[in-house]
């Protein structure tokens, strides 16, 4: 009996150890990047929604990819996206603005928000208000984010993603 019961056991974490083993080797592959709806208090009272993700770019830097509105007194209230970068690995190159290409090849232009007054090199923020009413709302996109040397780095933004921003603009007030 007591044989039978040890045989389980090594059986049972072998097991155990395959079933992590595939979770493990599994799930590092996966690169596709969900961005997550966040709330965020302006003040007591004033409750404000932003899109959030992590995303690597081409040479495997992270970047915090956020979507927020911006101005909420106003009519028209201003979109803004901020790229931010890990802290001494990527430089933004201010003023120049961010190029965003659609599935279909088509280029747009964002500003650079932070044009004189960057809070950190490795920060960006870009004007999106006229530019997101032109993106389809269900491919992928190409930004190309400006560097002081060479060519810009590439971040791919999932189709995922861009739906949940078109949401975030056409449903959160």
């Amino acid at each position: 009996m007591y044989c039978k019961k040890q045989k389980f056991q090594q059986y049972f974490w072998r097991c155990a150890l395959v079933v992590l083993l595939v979770l493990i080797v599994g799930g590092s592959g996966v690169d596709e990047a969900h961005a997550l709806l966040r709330q965020h208090h302006d003040s007591p009272d004033v409750l404000r929604y932003h899109s959030q993700v992590s995303i690597k770019d081409e040479k495997g830097y992270a970047w915090q990819v956020l979507l927020f509105k911006q101005n909420y007194n106003n009519v028209v209230k201003e979109l803004r996206l901020r790229l931010v970068a890990f802290p001494g690995v990527v430089e933004i190159a201010h003023p120049q603005p961010l190029l965003i290409e659609t599935a279909e090849r088509k280029l747009l232009t964002a500003s650079d928000a932070y044009a004189l007054t960057a809070p950190a090199p490795n920060v960006g923020e870009y004007e999106l208000t006229d530019v997101l009413a032109k993106l389809p709302t269900t491919d992928a996109l190409k930004l190309y984010v400006p560097v002081p040397f060479g060519k810009p780095l590439v971040l791919n933004i999932p189709n995922t993603v861009v739906t949940e921003w078109q949401w975030l603009v056409t449903e959160i007030d």
